[in-house]
């Protein structure tokens, strides 16, 4: 098995290969579907490990010879981003199932970072205070993300841990396989939240904090950004659509 440490980290190496050879066995579940979390303590170390799925007949050859496994770019985009000082979970390794012609699963293993709620948390429990603070610094956040030149093609819900720290709030990104990183455009920014919130008011907040970050106009901000929104919120639902209309027909047959 391939696997690269950070300097820092090599410590951890025997202890870590040791818990992937147990990995279905130990561990406390954190998300079991088509990729499966796991947070295990190794060395007095809480480590969050994630097993990505085995790739495709074709992508088999696809991560073998021509292209980053979901794994190593992971470990490469939390690097770029903590030296951007854009928040996410410490990375510590990633490790790589390859034969001569063929590619298995992978990890990427990270520092575990227990958070006080997600984004997602934010938008659904109405027990949450200062949603309009976070909102504003959740704001600042991404532009700060955008003015370092990254593109999160990720950007859900989901993928924002929020803590609490003092007076004011810090967040951090997880699922890093999916990033750019250019000089981004003002649409690219601003598409760059389509996925982040059903809620108009959440986009009124955002808009506004960007555009006064930006020296841009709110109103038409807001405006572009909930157009987005929308349009994301029909491709989206309109899939989902399809999708059970295909389950109902193929069903029909049986």
């Amino acid at each position: 098995m391939k696997s690269v440490y950070q300097d820092s980290y090599q410590y951890l190496k025997p202890s870590i290969e040791g818990a992937i050879t147990r990995f279905d066995q130990i561990g406390r579940s954190l998300h079991d579907g088509r990729n499966v979390v796991k947070v295990i303590g190794v060395d007095c170390e809480s480590l969050n490990f994630k097993r990505f799925r085995k790739p495709n007949a074709i992508n088999k050859i696809v991560y073998r010879f021509f292209r980053k496994s979901k794994a190593q770019r992971s470990f490469e985009y939390a690097t770029i981003l903590m030296e951007k000082g854009i928040g996410t979970p410490d990375p510590i390794a990633y490790l790589e199932q390859k034969s001569l012609f063929n590619f298995g699963t992978s990890f990427y293993v990270s520092k575990q970072l227990n958070c006080d709620f997600t984004y997602r948390e934010l938008i659904n429990d109405d027990s949450i205070e200062d949603k309009e603070q976070i909102l504003k610094e959740f704001t600042r956040f991404i532009y700060h993300m955008h003015e370092s030149g990254v593109y999160f093609l990720d950007n859900s819900p989901g993928n924002t841990l929020i803590t609490k720290v003092g007076d004011h709030y810090e967040f951090a990104l997880v699922d890093l396989n999916r990033m750019k990183f250019y000089e981004i455009p003002w649409d690219d920014r601003l598409k760059n939240f389509e996925r982040l919130s059903p809620h108009k008011w959440m986009y009124e907040v955002m808009g506004k904090e960007y555009a006064t970050l930006s020296r841009k106009r709110p109103e038409e901000t807001i405006a572009q950004m909930w157009k987005y929104t929308q349009e994301f919120q029909e491709a989206f639902h309109r899939k989902k659509r399809l999708k059970n209309k295909f389950k109902s027909l193929i069903k029909g047959k049986k």
